[in-house]
């Protein structure tokens, strides 16, 4: 690897709030030091297909506040193939871009990876999704203002649950973790909280919510992570509830991608702006395959490779709080 002049920015796969904010970091850090930045649309199908534009401190001027991304993201099966990736590394090449720096998840990191192996090509990542699944950081950006959607939004189910007696099932993301549906379950005070994790199963719901009934509970919320297996899906775990306990009036709320969208709160616009920067730091300083991560509120780097193998381990001492808590 050479000296760093021109470096490419993208954003891959499921959108997440404060994405701009990144975007704009990397853009104005590179202008901090004289280098310059070219945005990548539609992530790698965009690479392939040369979609690049000139990304320049003013041009970037207020993103920091807009969900989520100015450059677009999109599914590349193209990427995954050998071909396609030449057909990338040449574009890189014919604009004379020297460094990557893939705002994403673990699918995003992956190809960033493969990519880095095959043409020793510098490659940076920065986590961007609400799952929080990465391993490396303890959030990813995105994640808190998920977190907040959900919560506001379970506030305002709640009220109409007291105001009829009702059970509700309020289904947040989550595919293969339950970050949100744990902290947004603790934090809107749900009676149960389901996640991919820790299988409650159907017959331990069903006591604990016969449980919460006998104890003068007259409405509950039970906040369930997509993921989760204890039925097929949320709309089989209301009915099997509906068909044993009658005296229950259930109901289904499903967040779907209302969570991804929105204005990014403070704390995700802060972390964006922090690993931004830190990230072509790194990439100039002729550094690769690593992921800029946040850990005891201190910027740190670890491994690409790790960060998408790494796994993620949900907190335990949050999981006896929600027990405690739905007493």
């Amino acid at each position: 690897m050479g000296k760093i002049n021109k470096i490419a920015v993208m954003t891959s796969g499921g959108d997440s709030p404060g994405m701009n904010a990144a975007i704009r970091s990397v853009v104005r850090t590179c202008a901090y030091y004289s280098k310059e930045c070219i945005g990548v649309y539609r992530g790698y199908q965009g690479m392939i297909e040369g979609d690049f534009t000139t990304l320049t401190a003013r041009n970037i001027n207020n993103i920091i506040n807009k969900g989520g991304t100015i450059l677009k993201s999109a599914r590349s099966d193209e990427f995954r193939t050998p071909e396609g990736r030449k057909k990338a590394f040449k574009q890189l090449k014919d604009n004379n871009i020297d460094g990557l720096v893939v705002i994403g998840g673990d699918g995003s990191f992956t190809g960033g990876v493969v990519f880095n192996k095959e043409y020793n090509f510098p490659v940076i990542g920065i986590p961007g999704t609400i799952d929080n699944d990465i391993f490396g950081t303890s959030h990813t950006i995105g994640y808190d203002t998920a977190l907040n959607t959900a919560v506001d939004a379970i506030d305002k189910i709640r009220d109409t649950a007291s105001s009829h007696n009702r059970l509700f099932f309020v289904e947040v993301m989550g595919r293969d973790a339950g970050f949100i549906a744990l902290n947004a379950g603790v934090g809107a005070g749900a009676e149960e909280i389901l996640i991919p994790e820790e299988n409650l199963g159907l017959d331990r719901l069903l006591e604990s919510l016969v449980k919460s009934r006998k104890s003068g509970k007259s409405s509950s919320i039970v906040v369930v992570a997509e993921g989760d297996k204890s039925g097929k899906n949320v709309f089989e775990l209301a009915e099997y509830v509906e068909e044993n306990m009658p005296e229950y009036d259930v109901r289904v709320s499903v967040l779907g991608h209302m969570q991804r969208g929105g204005t990014p709160s403070c704390f995700d616009r802060v972390l964006a702006s922090r690993l931004g920067v830190k990230a072509i730091e790194m990439i100039i300083e002729n550094k690769t395959n690593l992921m800029i991560g946040l850990k005891n509120n201190t910027v740190i780097t670890t491994d690409l490779e790790e960060a998408i193998t790494g796994g993620h381990e949900i907190n335990k001492e949050l999981l006896r709080v929600s027990d405690i808590m739905s007493t």
